[in-house]
């Protein structure tokens, strides 16, 4: 595949500030700015290649099972068998006009049964990966990619199957306080018996099944989503909300109260903060008071869980907290925090929310410029206590010692980048993005895919673990893209006005306003 050299951001910034002081140099500014525009279009058409690879070799060897081995050729079905790589591919190959790719996933999509699976079901993962791809797709073929949609009975199919799907999954909600359980079965109507949900796997559903509403005018989806989020908007008791906003882990399914007062941004709390802010962007009549629930939490962020590294100050991580101590562990995961800063900023018109946002994206970016791979680790710690003998000089050096050091082909540290870029246009962060691909290509690519990695810290990245995970489809590659091509009306906008919003899966949804 071919890889585009890195654009002339260093150059461009130098001839704009010369520029100012003699404007002869103007024609030469707009030369280098053309040269970076072809220079990123260049890029996006090797990302979408890439895509195209994957989709090949999962379709060959895979489909429509949910994922691929790319190692070894094989299959698996760990999202319940119902094309979990496809669903997600759908909205990718949508913004990256593969019609091929988009019929063969229409056609796919109305012989699924999801009232059938052998497996217990994840109602979090189903909700962001199944029910948002269907929506996603739906939004795309009815609006502004209509022109891919050679059949609009499979079009429809994606409204009637992601109803199909909700109706199947919407017992989930049946306990005495409307807070669903998480893992089902849905033959027996039971769940695994837990007597608690986590703060995300509640938190982390409103926006999709709300959409659902909207678009069927079956309000059923939203009530149900928003009778459990209420209890993590009004948290109880007061020791679940150690700081303003900022809530505890998990709450009891039976009473609505938290069983403790856990902080953090890190995976199992993650997308719930997430989503605080883009049901605001959604619809900023209907749902006012998440955005005020988000300003807290984000608030309270800056000020108790901002941490740097004793051997980096310069380096901004989120801590975590718990009983009056903060945790100095993070994860890939948690990376996702400085776009949804970013994202609040702009919407908000908030500086300082900005500023800070761009700070976690450097400490991410950090995560990967200092590893032998240049890929980010899975989990990392900065604890100057903890750091394990064998990596001190890492630690000094780099201002974080690796706690797991696999890649699975997360997306997060990719998607803040993809934010930053687009509200200031800088083009660096579109270098960090290539930057971060390249890397991915060359570790993780299989003859037929791209498999996760056990160690981004040694040469060649270890062993590969013989997974290509769905959201390769629907984020790593959708990122990778999006931030080197044009504007689109699914861009995120630098105006604070947004016609789109991506669900936790990149699967971006029309908003309410433009419905």
């Amino acid at each position: 595949m071919h890889i585009p050299s890195l654009s002339f951001s260093v150059t461009a910034l130098s001839l704009l500030s010369t520029a100012v002081a003699h404007p002869h140099y103007a024609q030469q500014v707009e030369q280098v700015q053309r040269r970076q525009e072809a220079d990123a279009s260049q890029r996006a058409e090797a990302v979408r290649e890439a895509f195209q690879f994957a989709w090949n070799g999962y379709y060959r060897y895979a489909f429509p099972h949910d994922e691929l081995h790319p190692v070894t050729n094989g299959y698996g079905d760990s999202r319940n068998g119902w094309g979990a790589s496809a669903i997600d591919a759908l909205s990718t190959a949508l913004v990256m006009r593969l019609p091929d790719v988009v019929d063969d996933i229409l056609k796919y999509v109305p012989t699924i049964d999801y009232s059938k699976t052998s497996q217990e079901v994840s109602l979090f993962e189903t909700t962001i990966r199944y029910l948002a791809g269907m929506l996603s797709g739906y939004d795309l073929l009815k609006g502004p990619l209509s022109d891919l949609a050679t059949n609009q009975d499979a079009v429809e199919a994606l409204l009637t199957q992601s109803k199909n799907l909700a109706n199947v999954l919407k017992f989930a909600f049946d306990s005495p306080t409307g807070i669903p359980y998480n893992n089902l079965n849905i033959t027996s109507k039971g769940n695994d018996g837990e007597t608690t949900n986590g703060l995300a796997t509640i938190g982390s559903l409103v926006l999709e099944w709300t959409h659902l509403s909207d678009l069927t005018g079956d309000q059923q989806y939203a009530e149900l989503s928003q009778k459990g989020e209420s209890y993590l908007l009004k948290p109880e008791p007061s020791s679940a909300e150690p700081f303003p906003g900022l809530v505890g882990s998990n709450v009891n399914i039976d009473t609505g109260l938290f069983v403790d007062g856990d902080v953090s941004w890190n995976g199992g709390d993650d997308s719930f903060y997430e989503y605080l802010l883009k049901m605001y962007v959604y619809d900023p009549n209907r749902f006012s008071t998440y955005k005020d629930r988000w300003v807290l939490a984000a608030q309270s962020t800056m000020k108790h869980l901002k941490s740097s590294p004793s051997s980096r100050p310069d380096v901004t991580f989120l801590a975590s907290y718990s009983n009056g101590s903060l945790g100095l562990s993070s994860q890939h995961l948690t990376c996702f925090d400085g776009g949804n800063f970013l994202l609040g900023g702009d919407v908000l018109g908030r500086q300082d929310f900005i500023g800070f946002g761009l700070e976690l994206v450097d400490g991410c970016h950090d995560t990967y410029a200092e590893t032998a791979t240049r890929i980010g680790p899975e989990q990392f710690g900065w604890d100057a206590n903890s750091v394990p003998a064998d990596q001190q000089q890492f630690y000094e050096r780099a201002g974080f010692y690796i706690q797991s050091g696999a890649y699975i082909l997360r997306p997060e540290v990719i998607e803040s980048y993809y934010y930053a870029y687009r509200l200031t246009g800088d083009p660096k962060y579109r270098d960090w993005a290539w930057d971060a691909f390249v890397h991915i290509n060359a570790t993780c690519r299989t003859d037929s895919g791209f498999s996760g990695i056990t160690n981004v810290n040694a040469v060649g990245g270890g062993s590969k673990d013989d997974n290509q995970e769905s959201f390769l489809f629907a984020e790593v590659m959708k990122y990778s893209y999006l931030i080197q091509a044009g504007d689109d009306e699914w861009q995120v906008s630098q105006n604070g006005k947004n016609g789109w919003v991506f669900n936790t899966e990149a699967h971006p949804i029309k908003v309410a306003s433009q419905a």
